[in-house]
């Protein structure tokens, strides 16, 4: 690779080193004439084509959006590539939300203003930048084709986002990724959005309630991307755009940013499953269904947040027939290995070491706690007359349950708490 963009540069490289995170595709920082750069390499997945991605990017600079400059788009190697300056600045959505100087007050307002300015670009200079049309027969077509059943508690979402759709805001070049962790803060503010692979035409609001959806606050207890409420968010949009999103339109968009991300989990997660992508980083995304469950709960107002984080699983003595250590205490072992030794190494490999951790973890709760829950799983269902989730979540589309909507509520909440004991049960405790 260093060769090759030495040939497209004209000039020699230096310090190139491939970045964390960026589960769709890869992005590496270098240095080449005297210039501090990143390339984002890759085809990805179901996101627009680079090219397409630097057309809305220089168009958003124009609207007053900051934006790295885009230094050149092409092929490298038989890969399509995006060049961009390299802008200073916090990504990390936990540093930014933990230090005072970057999320001043008013931070909240400053996204919004960003957002009017973003939607208001002239469609026609965006050519290539295609409309996604109905978002609901997009979530499906994106996220469900081929038959597939989403779990039960995100059944309950795309019930509810069909039965209390609000009137559409008009149509927009919206960034469909907007959110803490595409956003480069630093003291003065926002210095740069990046990652615009999901740039299409759509309604204006979505962006608006992706930031608020509550998997991008991060813990915190503000709805606006973890740094303010959402009437600052709409009150710094309206004073650029000149109207004001109605709360209706949010609270659908947040709801839809919900439930898009929750489907999201298990299509990424199959990229590992299929063999084509495999990733510890993916596979321990598909456990995070559980998580956009619970907050489609949140939002119904059918489950509220626990006090407290349940205490651990203890892995018990019972040595059984292989001695010990027992297999939930191997895997305790493997944990602290790699939050001692491992995660303390490079930035990359302390990402997937943590994220390694995470999912060595995951299997030991399921090993304490599984066998007991997918008994009372299992009673669940045969009360529901439901084979499996599958007709459960089937059962909540069609209505065919309506009339025991309470049982299947009750259902649901104890199934999703139960999975999310074992998948991450800090969630439980996380700010509605």
């Amino acid at each position: 690779m260093k060769e090759a963009l030495e040939a497209v540069l004209g000039a020699p490289v230096e310090g190139l080193s491939r970045l964390s995170g960026g589960a769709s595709r890869e992005t590496w920082a270098l240095t080449a004439g005297g210039r501090d750069l990143v390339l984002r390499s890759g085809a990805g997945t179901g996101g627009v084509a680079l090219a397409v991605e630097a057309e809305a990017m220089t168009a958003a600079t124009r609207a007053g959006v900051p934006v790295p400059e885009v230094a050149g788009t092409g092929e490298l190697d038989g890969r399509p590539y995006l060049l961009m300056a390299r802008v200073d600045g916090e990504t990390i959505p936990r540093r930014i939300l933990r230090d005072p100087v970057l999320t001043r007050p008013g931070l909240a307002a400053e996204l919004g203003g960003l957002l009017a300015r973003l939607h208001s670009v002239p469609l026609a200079e965006v050519p290539d930048v295609t409309a996604e049309g109905d978002p609901l027969t997009g979530l499906h077509d994106a996220y469900l084709a081929g038959g597939r059943v989403p779990p039960p508690g995100l059944a309950l979402g795309l019930r509810e986002l069909a039965d209390s759709r609000p009137a559409p805001a008009g149509e927009a070049l919206v960034h469909g990724d907007f959110r803490m962790g595409n956003l480069m803060i630093g003291p003065d503010g926002v210095r740069a959005v990046l990652d615009w692979e999901l740039v299409h035409r759509g309604d204006p609001v979505e962006d608006l309630g992706w930031l608020c959806a509550k998997v991008w606050r991060f813990g915190s207890p503000h709805p606006a991307g973890g740094v303010g409420s959402r009437e600052e968010l709409l009150d710094g949009y309206a004073a650029v755009a000149g109207w004001r999103p109605t709360t209706a339109q949010l609270r659908w968009w947040e709801l839809y940013g919900t439930v898009r991300w929750g489907l999201m989990t298990g299509v990424m997660a199959d990229r590992h499953l299929s063999g084509a992508e495999p990733s510890v980083e993916l596979a321990a995304i598909g456990r995070r269904a559980a998580e956009q469950e619970f907050d489609v709960l949140l939002t119904l107002g059918l489950d509220v947040p626990d006090a407290a984080v349940a205490t651990e699983p203890a892995a018990g003595s019972d040595a059984g027939l292989y001695g010990r250590p027992t297999a939930a205490e191997l895997l305790e072992a493997v944990v602290h290995y790699l939050a001692a030794d491992v995660q303390p190494g490079g930035d990359r490999v302390a990402f997937h070491a943590r994220v390694a951790g995470n999912v060595l973890a995951t299997v030991r709760r399921e090993l304490l706690l599984g066998p007991a829950a997918r008994e009372r799983h299992r009673a669940r269902l045969a009360a529901l007359g439901c084979a499996d989730d599958e007709a459960l979540a089937r059962a909540i589309a069609d209505g065919s349950l309506d009339d025991r909507r309470a049982e299947v509520v009750e259902a649901l909440r104890a199934d999703v708490r139960d999975r999310l004991l074992v998948a991450n049960p800090r969630h439980l405790t996380m700010p509605a």
